[in-house]
């Protein structure tokens, strides 16, 4: 996955070297943090920069600090704990020059954690809310493409598990819930490649149901779009029926 620079947060400022960092300063701690990132210790480079927020509240270091932790429990996994840091980095920094960068990566704590499509999708629709508050924001920053890019991922899980659902109502033939929930991928998700087989679905059921009419309207949407798709000639088989 793509990582954004983080180079304008990592400032030269000479790092003290003791360990002991009870009476170390802000721009100290901050340095030490930094160092502990070069060296991929991210638990405890949260935990520093954590300290820094703490023991210096008002400095500019502590700034830095919020989403310079946030990066360190990202890198660490720690999703929730990444959260928490950049949901308080934007509430405190909204004007920052690093917000756009701030609602991106707490797109990408739920982006990361996507689960194919027969599992839950909270933390997929969690990733595009947080994308498309990015994009609303900063339309024309860096991270607002990147999250753009990603959005054809966060659909197609988002359509899939719909799919999966409609399925299941439909093998328990419970065909108004299916029904349902075909509708959702055709009138959200219709640059989803799952778009095909919901077509197909709403003709079947349509069939299933006497429905007729609103049959024929589902398959000649998905032949005209679609063709040469498999799930055109099994419509065509449906309605020769």
């Amino acid at each position: 996955m793509k990582k954004f620079a983080l180079g304008l947060l990592f400032l030269t400022a000479a790092c003290a070297s003791a360990p002991d960092t009870s009476n170390m300063s802000a721009e100290e701690l901050y340095n030490l943090g930094y160092e502990q990132m070069q060296d991929t210790a991210w638990s405890k480079a949260a935990g520093t920069f954590e300290k820094l927020e703490l023991e210096h509240p008002y400095s500019s270091w502590a700034t830095k600090a919020k989403l310079m932790g946030a990066y360190a429990y990202y890198r660490d996994e720690k999703y929730d704990d990444a959260v928490i840091a950049l949901d308080r980095f934007i509430h405190y920094h909204p004007g920052n020059k690093d917000a756009a960068y701030a609602y991106y990566m707490r797109g990408l704590c739920y982006y990361d954690q996507i689960v194919g499509s027969q599992k839950d999708q909270d933390n997929t629709a969690k990733s595009r809310e947080a994308f498309n508050e990015l994009i609303a924001r900063f339309p024309d920053s860096e991270y607002a493409a990147d999250a753009k890019a990603k959005m054809a991922l966060i659909n197609d899980h988002l359509a899939g598990q719909e799919m999966e659902v409609g399925r299941f109502y439909l093998n328990q033939k419970n065909y108004l819930s299916a029904l349902n929930r075909f509708g959702v991928v055709v009138k959200d998700y219709q640059t989803t490649p799952q778009i095909e087989e919901a077509l197909y679905r709403l003709v079947e059921i349509y069939s299933i149901l006497g429905l007729n009419e609103d049959g024929t309207k589902a398959y000649q949407v998905l032949k005209h779009n679609y063709p040469d798709s498999i799930w055109c000639k099994r419509a065509e088989e449906v309605m020769a029926k």
